[in-house]
């Protein structure tokens, strides 16, 4: 998926879409590289094998997201909310989830390398 439109947002590498509501969105292979995904709203949203290398999704809620597969590999996620994400065999290779709360989210197969956990909430976590 290179571009197009979900729930009136367009949805492309490096696209805009702070505070977007994208809740339930199927977005599964979408290229969100170095896009600015802070405080978006992707509750249950189906992100994966989503490219998201470099975005921004900081205080970003993602409640319950799947992210499975995903290129999340230096994006921040500082602050963000990823109660019961699943999050299996993601890149998050030096991502930073500094003060992120990943109550119940689901690493097992992630590659957590050199990713900044620094404040963050670990309780739960499955790996």
């Amino acid at each position: 998926m290179e571009a197009t439109t979900i729930n009136g947002y367009e949805i492309k590498p490096g696209a805009d879409l702070t505070g977007a509501d994208l809740s339930g969105a199927d977005l599964r292979n979408a290229n969100l590289r170095n896009a600015d995904l802070s405080n978006v709203n992707l509750t249950k949203a189906n992100l994966s094998g989503a490219n998201m290398a470099g975005a921004n999704l900081t205080g970003a809620y993602l409640y319950g997201a799947n992210l499975g597969g995903a290129d999340l590999s230096g994006a921040n996620l500082a602050g963000a909310n990823l109660w019961r994400v699943n999050l299996n065999d993601a890149d998050l290779t030096g991502a930073d989830l500094s003060g992120a709360d990943l109550w119940g989210a689901d690493l097992w197969g992630a590659n957590l390398t050199g990713v900044n956990l620094t404040g963050a909430k670990l309780t739960g976590v499955k790996n």
